[in-house]
């Protein structure tokens, strides 16, 4: 069976051009720290902090580049230490979550919605699905064979020309199944 990459994801940022500005001020651009596993997505250097009703945190990465709205993703840990109760949810869709106060350097903005647990999911390239027969939106199982090894099931495939293969899973989900960025997991179907 194939094996996918693994890429585990900390909690992250993705800003709209709008908050952005509220947060960093007129003409402000992001500068990238280094390269993400998808094309043209980076960490950037910048950071902000996040509160929630219970607690903050500091120093959360922005992802970019910009977005067409802001997003927050945290892990099913980082809500409850936040207080809150995001809805497990594939990227962008966003609708009926809660939100936050974001605080950057220059200003701050309260999210009336935004924050969400990202579905685990495997980025293929167009290529890679038609090479395995995998569709977009497909449901698969995979076997993580960490120290810890576990079967997720439920992974959403997402194909796009515009992707390069790896399998996305939160530090909750890595720490679970005792693996780190970089490991492999092999595709079950």
């Amino acid at each position: 069976m194939p094996m996918i990459p693994i890429g585990v994801s900390a909690r992250h940022i993705h800003l709209s051009q709008t908050d952005l500005v509220s947060l960093f001020g007129e003409g402000y651009e992001l500068s990238s720290f280094k390269d993400l596993s998808q094309p043209g997505q980076f960490a950037a250097h910048e950071t902000v902090a996040i509160i929630g009703p219970k607690g903050q945190f500091d120093k959360v990465r922005i992802l970019g580049p910009i977005r067409p709205q802001t997003q927050i993703e945290v892990s099913r840990t980082d809500a409850f230490m936040l207080g809150i109760h995001p809805p497990v949810r594939e990227s962008g869709q966003i609708d009926g979550t809660p939100g936050l106060r974001v605080i950057g350097p220059k200003g701050e903005v309260t999210l009336e919605q935004g924050v969400i647990v990202a579905a685990r999911h495997i980025h293929f390239h167009s290529s890679d699905a038609n090479q395995w027969g995998i569709q977009d939106k497909q449901l698969l199982r995979v076997h993580l064979r960490g120290e810890r090894p576990l079967i997720f099931e439920d992974v959403i495939a997402r194909v796009s020309d515009q992707f390069a293969l790896d399998m996305h899973i939160d530090t909750d989900e890595g720490n679970a199944a005792g693996v780190k960025t970089g490991d492999e997991a092999e595709l079950l179907l």
